[in-house]
C-alpha cells in the first residue's frame, strides 16, 4: 500500500522516473531512434498521442493502428506538422476482430519492417 502511494505522488523508483515523469523525460537520453519502429495502439489521443508524437520526435517509425483511420491520419497529421521528417505509417486494426487482427500482421509484416516496440 505504501508503494502504491508513492507512485501516484510521484515519488521515482529504481529506474528513476515515476508517475510524474513525462515521455520527454524518460527518453531523454535516447536522442537517436532513428532504427527503431514502433507499433502504438491508441496513438490517436492521451497516452498513446503523446508517446506517439515523443518518439517521432526521437526519430523513431511508427505504425498507428487504428479503428478510426481518419482520427489515425488526424494524429498523423499533427506529428508530422509538428516534426516534419517523420515516418508515419497508418493502417486498420479493430483489436476486437481477430480478423482484422490477423489481416493487420498480415499488412505490417508485407512492409518488411522490424518490429522494436510495441505499445
Amino acid at each position: 500500500m505504501l508503494e502504491t502511494f508513492k507512485y501516484l505522488i510521484g515519488s521515482t523508483g529504481a529506474s528513476g522516473f515515476g508517475s510524474k515523469s513525462t515521455a520527454e523525460q524518460v527518453t531523454e537520453n535516447c536522442r537517436d531512434l532513428r532504427s527503431i519502429t514502433a507499433i502504438i495502439t491508441g496513438a490517436t489521443s492521451g497516452i498513446g498521442a503523446e508517446t506517439a508524437r515523443v518518439l517521432a520526435k526521437r526519430g523513431a517509425r511508427l505504425v498507428l493502428p487504428a479503428r478510426n483511420l481518419k482520427a489515425a491520419e488526424e494524429a498523423k497529421a499533427r506529428i508530422v506538422s509538428e516534426f516534419p521528417g517523420s515516418e508515419i505509417v497508418v493502417m486498420a486494426l479493430d483489436l476486437s476482430s481477430l480478423t482484422s487482427v490477423r489481416q493487420f500482421v498480415a499488412e505490417f509484416e508485407s512492409l518488411n519492417l522490424p518490429l522494436n516496440l510495441l505499445m
